[in-house]
C-alpha cells in the first residue's frame, strides 16, 4: 500500500428519479437529497484510494461534514471532486476535502473520514453483535 496526500478522485452523475429529496425520504420536493450528496462524496473517496490499498482492506465512513449550498433539479449534471488532505500518523484515517458542482455553480463542500479495515475481520467484527 502507498497512499500519498493529493490523490483526487472524480466522479460525474447525473441527477434521476431515484435520487430526489422526495423520494429518498428527506424532503418533499423534487431536487438533488442530501443523502445522495453524502453518498457520492463517499463513493468519490473510497474509489479514489481503492487502487493504492493491500489486497483484502477497504475503507469505511467514520465522518462527513458536507453544506449543501444550492438545490440541483432532476436531469441536471453534478459533480463530485475529492483530494486526499491528510493521513493520520498511523497511516489508517484518511481525511479528504469534498467539492460537489453543478451545471450552475457549487452546490456543495466539507470534509469526509475514512478509516483503512481489513475487510473480513471488520465485517466479523459487526457480526458478533448478533451472536454476543
Amino acid at each position: 500500500m502507498h497512499l500519498d496526500i493529493g490523490i483526487t478522485g472524480t466522479q460525474d452523475f447525473i441527477v434521476d428519479g431515484s435520487m430526489l429529496a422526495v423520494n429518498v425520504g428527506s424532503g418533499e420536493v423534487r431536487v438533488l437529497a442530501t443523502p445522495v450528496l453524502v453518498t457520492s462524496a463517499e463513493n468519490t473517496a473510497a474509489a479514489s484510494v481503492k487502487p493504492f490499498l493491500n489486497e483484502g482492506d477497504t475503507t469505511v465512513g467514520t465522518h462527513i461534514n458536507l453544506s449543501h449550498k444550492a438545490a440541483t433539479p432532476c436531469g441536471m449534471a453534478f459533480r463530485v471532486e475529492t483530494e486526499l488532505a491528510n493521513i493520520s500518523s498511523n497511516g489508517k484515517i484518511l481525511d479528504f476535502v469534498v467539492t460537489i458542482y453543478d451545471e450552475k455553480g457549487l452546490i456543495s463542500e466539507g470534509t469526509h473520514q475514512r478509516a483503512i479495515v481489513r475487510k473480513a475481520r471488520f465485517e466479523e467484527k459487526a457480526n458478533e453483535k448478533l451472536t454476543g
